[in-house]
């Protein structure tokens, strides 16, 4: 197990080194936060639009689905370009104004065909405060210092064999102080890996069961030791971080594809299930939207502690905020269930469905909707809208050159998918960085100038 001193931890959680200065520093290193310590609602806007609060809008070249990261003054998002996703990117961009500092870009290793129904630079990429290190689905990992300069890159299909995903994978990696940590599942087969920041090699790796996720690992905290949680199509595992051993595993779970674990403290975590579109998982589902905790002594296991009825989510995870646990289904409902019994408190339609995860911050719960509507609630027992945002509209967001879809039905149904959609974001201790395919969208209490 990976265990730390109270001061490493303090410094692993801050980011504290030798890019640190006096003033408050921002922190959102990989995919869902965590939120830093900094960061209050008072900071962060209430109210937004195009016209108002959007700081600026910063086109990208290329189309990705991931999230921004943060370390200090700087974010980066990945994307990819060309009728055979033929190139991979890496941007950084200022937080302030939204200039580009650089753009990294290399060629994919594994090039096909560019489509709406397959994952297009999915996985968000990680930070800290030597690197950036960003791994793209056809299964190219690069690690790049903060400036831009390639520290290494490899190809991991060259160990673990061909990556064959109908639509792609979508797991985020997630890291420890020196590790970074990949969810490979697809439909020939699975694997976990640990792969060294600093060298880029193989610390070690295990096998899973082929499968179609795009759920993402987690790095779970219980007192000075940290546990790797997979929630991914099946049983929740635990491994220990440092050598891959399985270390427990709550089974009886299913339709857990599209929702990640966070870590809420005292070894807690949410799992977010759904029956599918062909309602495969729909027993199983049943019971596996739940909290589980794992061991507060030893973490020697987890089990689930309550379930909450009837709540199915789509790509959103579920969330604990000031004693709540909330879920939000594919058509916008919201659920609250109280976090220590699992009783229902409400279940409210929201304006939108939400892609990205809701963040929980202060008295407000920040709904992310898909097509740019920001419902903002007030965190409670009692469901209260204090504000709706819109985002973007046509003016505002760059033109993207639409995709050819060789199949008749995808070539009906792909309107849907080509609309702007909000896959993610990261906060600041004044903003949102919203992402969309082909932009990075600053949303602050105080505007600044929109760069050209």
């Amino acid at each position: 197990m990976v265990r730390l001193s109270s001061l490493g931890l303090i410094v692993m959680l801050l980011g504290v080194g030798h890019r640190c200065s006096l003033h408050a520093q921002e922190r959102w290193p990989g995919f869902l936060g965590p939120v830093a310590a900094h960061v209050t609602a008072d900071g962060l806007p209430l109210r937004w639009s195009p016209e108002q609060g959007v700081a600026w809008v910063r086109p990208l070249t290329g189309h990705g689905q991931s999230s921004p990261v943060v370390w200090d003054e700087r974010a980066w998002v990945t994307s990819v370009e060309g009728p055979q996703k033929d190139r991979y990117y890496v941007h950084c961009v200022h937080i302030r104004d939204g200039q580009v500092a650089w753009s990294f870009d290399f060629p994919n290793s594994h090039p096909q065909k560019n489509s709406y129904y397959v994952s297009r630079a999915a996985p968000t990429p990680i930070v800290d405060e030597e690197r950036v290190v960003a791994f793209f689905e056809s299964g190219d990992l690069v690690a790049l210092t903060h400036d831009g300069d390639l520290l290494w890159q490899r190809d991991v299909t060259e160990e673990i064999g061909p990556i064959q995903a109908e639509f792609g994978i979508g797991a985020s990696p997630c890291q420890t102080a020196d590790t970074v940590y990949l969810l490979i599942e697809h439909e020939l087969s699975g694997w976990l890996m640990a792969i060294d920041k600093a060298s880029g090699s193989t610390r070690w790796k295990v096998p899973r069961a082929p499968a179609q996720s795009w759920s993402s690992p987690a790095v779970v905290q219980v007192g000075t030791e940290q546990y790797l949680v997979v929630s991914s199509s099946g049983p929740v595992k635990g491994y220990d971080p440092d050598s891959g051993a399985e270390l427990w595993s709550v089974d009886d779970i299913g339709g857990n594809t599209g929702c990640s674990p966070i870590d809420f403290g005292h070894g807690r975590f949410l799992v977010g299930a759904s029956p599918g579109r062909d309602g495969k998982h729909a027993t199983l589902a049943e019971k596996s939207n739940c909290l589980i905790q794992i061991s507060p002594q030893d973490g020697s296991h987890a089990s689930k502690r309550w379930f909450a009825k009837g709540a199915y989510p789509s790509w959103a995870s579920p969330i604990l905020h000031r004693g709540l646990a909330y879920w939000l289904n594919r058509a916008g409902v919201l659920f609250a269930f109280d976090a220590e019994t699992g009783e229902q408190v409400f279940a409210e339609r929201t304006p939108q469905s939400c892609w990205a995860t809701p963040l929980g911050i202060g008295d407000r719960v920040y709904l992310l909707g898909k097509d740019g509507l920001v419902t903002v609630v007030q965190a409670g027992r009692e469901y209260q809208v204090l504000a709706e945002n819109v985002t973007w509209n046509e003016q505002t967001l760059p033109p993207e050159q639409p995709l050819e879809e060789e199949d008749p039905q995808r070539q009906r149904t792909s309107a849907m998918f080509s609309k702007p959609t909000l896959y993610g974001y990261a906060v600041t201790s004044d903003a949102f960085l919203v992402r969309v395919g082909n932009a990075l969208i600053c949303c602050r209490s105080q505007p600044t100038t929109n760069p050209q």
